[in-house]
């Protein structure tokens, strides 16, 4: 292997007759960090894909005491989130979320039906029961969205 195709690196070379790679762009909004140095989501062409977004409150940056308030704080932040990288909640094409019991789904249904009122466009989403989120947390997400 020669030094300009090691393994794992890319060079930013163009093929002749394919176009160059879109670049990527990090999303980071007010209020909504993560632990470690990663953006809230990022960009590459159209495609925007998050990290964990979660139900915490941008002005503690803590955890909302009830499932109700993580679901709404959870889904604002999408929001932010997705308008942040230039986009709103119509782009978005998926949610996969976890929580820790299947009981919470009322809960997200709620905000979720007024985020998305119209059946003919909602976007998919995943539930997955995730017993072991820790800090508080008893819901989180992560989106796909799709920014012409």
């Amino acid at each position: 292997m020669d030094s300009d195709h090691q393994a794992g690196q890319h060079h930013g070379r163009v093929t002749p007759g394919r176009a160059a790679p879109a670049r990527r762009t990090s999303i980071y909004i007010e209020g909504f960090g993560h632990k470690n140095p990663i953006p809230a989501a990022c960009r590459i062409g159209p495609l925007v894909e998050s990290g964990s977004v979660l139900g915490t409150d941008p002005a503690t940056g803590k955890p909302a005491d009830t499932i109700e308030a993580q679901c709404r704080f959870m889904l604002d932040n999408v929001r932010c989130i997705v308008e942040a990288a230039g986009g709103n909640t119509g782009d978005i094409v998926k949610l996969t979320v976890w929580m820790k019991d299947r009981s919470q789904r009322p809960a997200l249904n709620v905000p979720w039906l007024e985020m998305f009122p119209d059946p003919a466009s909602r976007p998919a989403r995943h539930a997955i029961v995730a017993p072991g989120l820790d800090g508080g947390k008893l819901i989180e997400c992560s989106f796909t969205a799709y920014i012409d």
